[in-house]
């Protein structure tokens, strides 16, 4: 893989402002324009923040002091820690949200969408998920000034571990968190960073992001940056608005993607979203070609237990198996997966992307036979100990767990 240019942490950039005011919620229908262009209330001076010590990986206590739309169904919320901290952290990581729900203890990932190039606060932006507990929990009940554990920062799918000269970031939906954060970082931090950034939407009202993304672009020669609208209505003011971005009406293909980005071949890729979009970006590259060894995945969407509750309504499983973990035990079928188990017997499990890339959900098969769909955050020595994603494994015996 190319170098990269330097990405090692510098936290020497100055705050540029702190607003004195306690800041309000937003509560009206967003527009894209709802972006804060301001640093939100601090919880100390700028004194004390910038003689802050850097955030040392491990539990900590945050308190929100923004939160914003970002779209009709997404809102973004920055913390910062009750004491002052510097939140070091690889761009494109996550963290864990360590909640209690109606008596239930839940563990929630999300990406930090914000970068470590402004370390004062972290953003999370966290979609709506119809039925989802946590997400409707995050999104309608916590307000400024509340207080809340965090875990982190985790994950492999970052600028750091991956490095690269030129990149290409491919994003649906909620999937551009990540790269959010990867844009930033590069932005802030290098002057000829060549990033293409081609992100798959419904319509403009569903476009996070926009105005950062925008700006990034207009500053950087080297930022190019585009759309992709399954819907292209209001795509005139979008590009009206910014100029420096593009659009273009459809699904991303392979035609709409060498139109937009003729040297792809020649970058290392990045890509985000929920998992039809995985499957489809990944068969296009495979189909062009494209040395899948600069191919990059963090997948976002709906968890594949609740893919697996659906096959099992429309081809239900007769097979039953005991899970057993601790002095728990849950009988589940042969379709359902290890976390379906985890999380119906209450039992605290980080699980970030839930579809088997991120790594989060490993657990140790002590006894009993499983089948699992991915292992591709496994290492050869962890699958041999016994090691497997609970998001993407299935029993096909009686199994016993070691969390």
């Amino acid at each position: 893989m190319s170098s990269a240019p330097s990405v090692g942490f510098s936290f020497s950039q100055a705050l540029s402002a702190q607003v004195a005011k306690k800041v309000t919620p937003v509560s009206e229908a967003p527009v894209i324009e709802t972006t804060p262009t301001v640093e939100p209330a601090a919880l100390a001076t700028p004194k004390a923040l910038l003689a802050a010590d850097n955030w040392q990986r491990g539990e900590v206590q945050l308190c929100c002091v923004e939160k914003w739309n970002e779209t009709h169904d997404v809102v973004s919320f920055r913390f910062q820690g009750l004491t002052p901290v510097k939140f070091n952290f690889k761009p494109g990581q996550f963290i864990t949200f360590k909640l209690n729900i109606n008596g239930d203890k839940v563990y929630r990932s999300y990406t930090i969408s914000s970068s470590p190039s402004r370390p004062f606060s972290l953003v999370v932006t966290i979609k709506k998920i119809a039925g989802g507990v946590v997400s409707n929990y995050l999104t309608e009940s916590l307000n400024v000034g509340d207080e809340v554990t965090v875990t982190g920062p985790d994950g492999i799918f970052n600028l750091v571990d991956i490095e690269a000269d030129k990149y290409l970031f491919l994003s649906a939906g909620c999937g551009v968190t990540p790269m959010h954060s990867m844009s930033r970082w590069l932005c802030d931090t290098t002057t000829d960073s060549d990033i293409a950034f081609v992100h798959s939407a419904k319509t403009v009202d569903d476009i996070m992001f926009a105005n950062s993304m925008a700006s990034m672009a207009s500053r950087s020669q080297h930022f190019n940056l585009n759309y992709v609208l399954e819907s292209d209505g209001n795509k005139q003011n979008l590009t009206d608005k910014h100029a420096s971005t593009g659009c273009e009406s459809g699904r991303l293909s392979l035609e709409t993607l060498v139109k937009l980005v003729p040297d792809y071949q020649q970058r290392t890729v990045f890509v985000c979203g929920p998992e039809p979009y995985m499957a489809a970006v990944k068969l296009m590259l495979e189909a062009a070609e494209f040395d899948m060894s600069q191919f990059n995945q963090e997948s976002f969407g709906a968890s594949s237990a609740m893919g697996l509750k659906a096959a099992l309504e429309s081809n239900p499983s007769t097979e039953q198996f005991m899970l057993s973990i601790g002095d728990k035990q849950v009988q589940l079928t042969g379709d359902q997966s290890l976390l379906d188990g985890i999380e119906s017997a209450k039992l605290p499990i980080i699980a970030a992307c839930r579809s088997g890339v991120c790594g989060a959900c490993k657990c140790q098969v002590v006894s009993g036979t499983t089948v699992s769909s991915s292992k591709m955050a496994l290492t050869a020595d962890e699958i041999a100990a016994g090691f497997v994603l609970a998001c993407s494994t299935k029993m096909t015996s009686d199994v016993r767990l070691q969390m």
